[in-house]
């Protein structure tokens, strides 16, 4: 008995180091796919992945052997070099096709609306309009509230402009060129010229403000949530009644883009570094 015992406890030591040895190596393969996905080169070799890694080549060499039978990584026989695989494209598009971005946003709407004690907001794009899809208030006498569902055009308001002011050069033209713009309100910016600097402006700002250019007495800041392409997938907006947003603004639009940057983050983009 006693020496079954001990033959029992000698074989578990090693399941043990088994396993963590096996975790090990699970997270430097991982390393090595993150770090194909982080870097700005489409293709790596064994070297740089090493000396990037703290890895030894001969350990770079194993693992990248390992993903290339899964199709996560390919080989360039040519040029010896690697790159992602058609497996590592798999990974990624399954994962955008469960993104549901209402409900991702919602905790965030959540959160911003009780910072700013203010109406959070999410939007989508239709054409050449958007629409409201979810919102949360704030618990305060005053407040204001949106209609979802209704479309609204893409330069009137905060939400619009936030969406139009982000497109492509071609895109914004194109929107621009289709026919004379129409007032919501009389703030609502119609001349396309003026129109052009304002969306300029909330390119180099990150944001869009409006007051009373969508509804008379309403007022915004609003920012979009990118895709992983940096394309504008929704646009998230604080909005109040004018009289008192304009002294909120700054703030309500600091709280803005540190909400909007987190969702961007979890659609998959990744912001380029400011020089």
């Amino acid at each position: 008995m006693p020496t079954k015992s001990s033959g029992a406890a000698s074989g578990e030591a090693p399941a043990r180091g088994s396993t963590g040895q096996a975790i090990a190596t699970v997270e430097r393969a991982t390393d090595v796919l993150m770090h194909f996905a982080e870097t700005p080169s489409n293709t790596l070799g064994v070297t740089e992945i090493a000396e990037a890694l703290g890895m030894s080549k001969a350990a770079v060499h194993r693992i990248l052997a390992s993903l290339r039978v899964r199709g996560l990584i390919d080989l360039d026989p040519a040029t010896r070099r690697y790159s992602l695989g058609v497996g590592a494209m798999r990974l990624g598009l399954a994962y955008l096709d469960r993104i549901d971005v209402r409900r991702i946003a919602e905790p965030e709407l959540v959160t911003l609306s009780r910072r700013t004690d203010e109406t959070a907001t999410l939007s989508i794009r239709t054409g050449r309009h958007r629409i409201y899809v979810d919102q949360v208030t704030p618990a305060r006498e005053v407040i204001m509230s949106v209609s979802l569902g209704v479309a609204y055009p893409l330069h009137a308001g905060g939400s619009s402009k936030a969406f139009l002011a982000f497109l492509t050069d071609e895109e914004i033209e194109d929107y621009l060129s289709s026919g004379p713009l129409e007032p919501l309100t009389g703030n609502t910016i119609v001349d396309k010229a003026k129109l052009r600097r304002e969306l300029a402006a909330i390119r180099g700002a990150g944001y869009a403000q409006s007051f009373s250019e969508r509804m008379s007495g309403a007022a915004s800041v609003a920012a979009p949530v990118f895709d992983h392409h940096g394309r504008p997938l929704a646009v998230v907006s604080v909005s109040g009644p004018a009289e008192r947003f304009g002294e909120e603004a700054a703030y309500c639009a600091e709280m803005l883009l540190e909400s909007t940057a987190r969702l961007s983050a979890r659609m998959g983009w990744t912001a380029p570094e400011r020089r």
